[in-house]
């Protein structure tokens, strides 16, 4: 159980840090003329309980005349919501790592 919870959290870090980066990259294009940010969408693994994962859909560049598609409010607000899922997942892998040194200990 609690390596599945750890593999969980992992899971939960990359997919966020992932997530956090498609929309840093989103947000440096924002100036860029016929630019259309990637989306990011999450999924759980299987089997369920697993993990998280991630798919980013790129999406075609636009008429280069045409202004950049990123809407700077909604990068903003996935970048905290992104930040927030990393802090969540990362105290996931801290509780997994507390509750297994305790079943080390408890072994030895």
């Amino acid at each position: 159980m609690t390596i599945a919870a750890l593999s969980s959290g992992v899971t939960g870090l990359n997919a966020a840090e992932r997530a956090l980066g498609n929309s840093a990259h989103a947000i440096a294009n924002i100036g860029t003329q016929g630019f259309q940010p990637s989306q990011a969408t999450f999924a759980e693994s299987a089997p369920a309980g697993s993990g998280v994962s991630l798919s980013i859909r790129g999406q075609q560049l636009s008429q280069a005349d045409a202004p950049s598609a990123t809407n700077l409010a909604t990068e903003t607000t996935n970048s905290l919501v992104y930040k927030a899922q990393f802090d969540l997942s990362a105290k996931v892998v801290q509780a997994a790592d507390q509750n297994l040194g305790t079943l080390i200990d408890i072994k030895a």
